[in-house]
């Protein structure tokens, strides 16, 4: 078991859940202001993506983060930033007689624009997606090539920015092993098991025990379950050794029935890991424990 947990919370993630509940921040004023309330409630680390202020949609626009990024910065909150790279991978196929007649919800772009606005601001942490797979909506695929990965991650590292693999099957892990081989990422590696996304692994103790077995001796880990299975998933991982994930972006109850706040998650997982004899580290013992660097000044990117 990991007595000394790491808390991280997404706070936001770019699913249609901006008329599901009220507690969504969706403004660069909300999405900041959560990130340091989380941090205040127990997280060391805020997973960010932004979203349109008129319509909650979500939104890759870089104005939006570098608005959420400086507002945090202004405040005395030492938490650690991990914005997403995640947006511009859809690709949704056209019908089965013509699947190269791409639908207008496709949002598809290389992965050099898809990190645009980590390497402007600056992050500790993003988010890296760690393979291609099917999601449970039509003819929708998610889009993450091994040369993307390649290409982020060459550039990341340069940057000395920290990708959190996030990896929905054991073949992201292969992948993510492939380029630590390559010197491509930069140890101790850092891993996000994301369990129960249709179609990656589904969430529960049999395949979290697989993933956590075929990961680097040396990663650090953590985890998220979706929906109901956002707190056992929780549980389950702090017992195999890692640290754990929660928010609104994975799940947005407290309790059937009950919507829950980004703080009120933070809250319940804290709870139940001290619960079972676990302390939570703070931002600056989450920055140690995990090989971070805080930037203290741009640096110029060049090449692929």
């Amino acid at each position: 078991m990991n007595h000394n947990i790491i808390i991280s919370a997404a706070i936001s993630g770019s699913g249609p859940t901006e008329n599901k509940t009220p507690h969504l921040p969706i403004t660069p004023k909300q999405l900041a202001d959560e990130a340091i309330a989380v941090a205040k409630a127990g997280a060391a680390i805020a997973h960010i993506h932004v979203r349109d202020p008129k319509t909650g949609a979500a939104s890759r626009d870089v104005q939006l983060y570098k608005e959420v990024v400086d507002r945090i910065r202004q405040e005395s909150t030492d938490v650690i930033i991990n914005l997403t790279t995640g947006m511009g991978g859809d690709l949704f196929l056209g019908p089965d007689s013509n699947p190269t007649e791409f639908s207008q919800h496709t949002d598809l772009i290389g992965q050099v624009k898809r990190q645009e606005h980590v390497e402007l601001l600056l992050p500790e942490i993003c988010s890296l997606d760690c393979g291609s797979f099917n999601y449970d909506v039509g003819n929708y695929v998610y889009v993450s090539t091994t040369e993307m990965l390649r290409t982020g991650t060459t550039r990341l590292k340069k940057l000395g920015i920290k990708p959190e693999l996030e990896v929905f099957d054991l073949g992201h892990i292969w992948f993510a092993k492939q380029m630590i081989s390559e010197g491509l990422l930069d140890a101790p590696p850092l891993f996000q098991l994301c369990m129960g996304v249709k179609w990656g692994a589904e969430g529960n103790t049999t395949n979290m025990k697989a993933m956590v077995d075929n990961l680097p001796v040396n990663a650090n880990w953590a985890a998220f379950g979706l929906g109901a299975n956002e707190m056992p998933m929780a549980a389950q991982a702090a017992l195999l050794g890692g640290n754990i994930r929660v928010g609104l972006e994975d799940n947005l109850y407290l309790e059937k029935g009950v919507l829950a706040t980004n703080v009120q998650l933070v809250e319940r997982a804290r709870k139940i890991v001290e619960l079972m004899g676990a302390s939570i580290q703070s931002p600056a013992q989450a920055r140690e424990s995990l090989g971070l660097k805080k930037q203290t000044k741009l640096v110029e990117v060049t090449g692929t």
